[in-house]
């Protein structure tokens, strides 16, 4: 199954707490992860954070403000974000695909203004407010089944096959085969489930799979993965690692 590596951190700062959780065996073919990032104290420095393209949907909570909350999608390239010197974050990451954009169109960037939306995504955040991780996860659980009843939020047979074959999968035609469907098809179902071209995805999932320690499925020889992951990321791959950790 598709494990994407979302986000990454700076190496020399110890004193921010990263978590990230499963959810339970119901929502495995809709939520990715639930993750909670938050700084111990006020850092010397402000804090980089290294987004990464996953093709997920995120739901975001600013557990520092309560009135601040959203959707963010990152596209087909990684955006690195200042965070500041305190912050707060608690973040559902859905699986490629699932969210349906058609319904309820996500917005792009770090979420940094007051949610206006009709999504209970204030009271979520308050309900968060004061819980440990443990704690969070029901509640953030209870916030997807909502999004599922109001069908916001469908497994994708689509996607789920193509990431049941990934070490198959070297171009979009092979994209296409394993999902059972004519290019023009793979086209429009990805358009409008991810919102990403099937060259973009695909782009996404050899960088995902390069992550992993697996270059070599992805990519036909090492300078052709040093010059991918460079325009993806802006890093070499030997500059990323010494800078983050994933």
């Amino acid at each position: 199954m598709y494990d994407p590596k979302g986000n990454s951190r700076e190496k020399t700062i110890q004193s921010v707490r990263f978590v990230e959780a499963e959810p339970p065996d119901h929502l495995r073919g809709i939520v990715h992860r639930f993750l909670d990032i938050k700084t111990e104290g006020i850092l010397a420095d402000d804090y980089r954070f290294h987004a990464l393209p996953d093709a997920c949907t995120y739901i975001v909570f600013d557990q520092m403000q309560r009135n601040i909350a959203g959707l963010t999608k990152l596209r087909a390239s990684s955006e690195e974000l200042n965070l500041g010197k305190a912050f707060h974050f608690t973040n559902i990451r859905f699986l490629p695909g699932v969210w349906q954009a058609c319904r309820a169109p996500v917005s792009y960037g770090l979420v940094d203004s007051q949610y206006t939306g009709d999504l209970p995504l204030l009271d979520t955040n308050s309900a968060l407010s004061g819980l440990d991780f443990a704690a969070k996860q029901p509640v953030l659980s209870d916030l997807v089944d909502h999004l599922i009843d109001r069908g916001l939020v469908v497994a994708n047979p689509v996607t789920k096959t193509i990431f049941q074959h990934l070490d198959a999968i070297h171009s979009v035609s092979d994209m296409a085969a394993a999902a059972g469907l004519s290019p023009r098809q793979l086209q429009r179902t990805l358009k409008r489930t991810t919102g990403l071209a099937p060259h973009d995805f695909l782009k996404v999932l050899r960088l995902q799979q390069a992550l992993r320690g697996e270059p070599s499925l992805s990519y036909a020889d090492q300078s052709h993965f040093i010059h991918s992951f460079r325009k993806a990321t802006g890093y070499t791959p030997g500059r990323y690692s010494k800078k983050f950790d994933v």
